[in-house]
């Protein structure tokens, strides 16, 4: 602190000489001179974070903020926003609403943020999301998906695509393929109820029928009884919604492991890099229906390459890329507003922005704050000796279907 105390005088100084020297030649210098000070002693524009650094969404909650970071690093790099940098005020929210609460109130009280990105968890986003409504904070998703969040207020924004249209898109596919009686396993959160209430409600408009669904905590490492019971139930398929990579990869390895044949349905998390770790050779042949980034997005594939080449890996590249966005977006709407205390400035901002980005071309916001323009496709796990970086484990096999 003394070492940039003492250059913070020297600089000063230097500046100060500078002044009185324009001044003893004349003309405009000393303007010049004083502009000079003041970009000298232009201050940071302070973003909060919240994202689920530790807890069930801990793996896509820290590849979001090393997104970003990067992202902020690129902006800085290149002289910042009007001449002024990025600094990112980062809090662990640990997927839980609570959680949420606490790391709110110290970014607001504290900090004085009036802007925060995240958070990576439907809890702790419809847990944290009523305070930023009642206080005028912008609360800005890059991950959390439950439907619920569509009616938090008009200060609550996020790029992640609702799990309404993916519930619609699961239960489609799951139709399509021939699925008539189907059992359900979930984490007890509020993305995975999310998830698993809006696909049983578009397979059973169908026409499909669940036939045994089972819940569990986020705790829970064995699922082998209660995947007993519902293998009992002689289903067509089986719904995985998980929380956790480490809860969705380790049910995947478990069903197979009892004997089950049939075919596997997930969202997102299942079929992340650590889940595919977990559950090996059994996840081939799972089908996963999410959002993705497409090989044909060249900003999209050189965000994946450059993260890859900064941390030394890639998992649930969408939620990576949709955080990196998060924060170009911002940064374009604060060289509009000039000001990260103008709450108001950034959400009319936000309703008015068109971006093209990381996760695709041309999308934009609804009066709920809700994301338009994106879209999910279906996927397929690959065997282990067919996963590379490059294809993060599976192939595309074409948008979601929609009779």
């Amino acid at each position: 602190m003394r070492l940039v105390s003492w250059r913070r005088t020297i600089l000063l100084a230097a500046l100060a000489l500078l002044a009185s020297l324009v001044i003893a030649c004349g003309g405009d210098g000393a303007a010049d001179a004083e502009k000079d000070m003041e970009e000298a002693e232009l201050p940071p524009f302070k973003i909060g974070v919240m994202e689920s650094l530790t807890g069930p969404g801990e793996t896509y909650g820290n590849v979001a903020v090393q997104a970003k970071q990067m992202a902020v690093e690129e902006i800085n790099a290149a002289g910042g926003i009007n001449g002024r940098m990025i600094e990112l005020i980062v809090e662990d929210s640990k997927c839980s609403a609570q959680d949420a609460i606490t790391a709110y109130n110290k970014l607001t009280d504290v900090d004085g943020i009036k802007i925060i990105l995240g958070t990576s968890c439907s809890g702790a986003m419809l847990g944290a999301a009523p305070l930023a409504e009642a206080d005028g904070v912008i609360l800005f998703s890059g991950l959390a998906t439950n439907p619920d969040i569509a009616n938090a207020g008009d200060y609550i924004f996020r790029t992640s695509i609702s799990d309404a249209l993916l519930g619609v898109d699961v239960g489609n596919t799951m139709w399509a393929d021939g699925v008539r009686n189907l059992a359900t396993i979930s984490e007890t959160t509020d993305y995975a109820e999310g998830v698993r209430r809006t696909s049983v409600a578009q397979f059973e408009k169908r026409g499909g029928t669940v036939v045994a669904e089972e819940r569990y905590g986020s705790d829970t490492t064995d699922f082998r009884t209660q995947l007993t019971k519902l293998i009992g139930e002689s289903p067509d398929a089986l719904l995985v919604a998980a929380q956790s990579e480490f809860t969705g990869g380790t049910i995947i390895k478990q069903v197979r492991e009892l004997g089950f044949e049939g075919q596997i349905y997930a969202d997102i998390v299942p079929v992340g890099a650590t889940a595919l770790e977990i559950a090996g050779d059994a996840a081939a042949g799972t089908k996963a229906i999410l959002a993705d980034i497409s090989p044909n997005n060249a900003k999209g594939q050189e965000v994946l390459a450059n993260f890859r080449a900064r941390y030394d890996y890639v998992t649930l590249a969408w939620y990576l890329g949709s955080a990196y966005d998060d924060v170009y977006i911002t940064a374009e709407c604060l060289k509009q507003t000039d000001d990260d205390q103008d709450a108001d400035g950034m959400r009319d901002c936000l309703y008015a922005i068109t971006w093209t980005g990381a996760i695709g071309e041309n999308y934009s916001f609804d009066e709920n704050g809700e994301v338009v323009g994106l879209t999910n496709v279906v996927v397929e796990v690959l065997p282990v000796a067919e996963r590379t970086e490059e294809n993060q484990g599976y192939k595309v096999l074409g948008s979601a279907p929609t009779e």
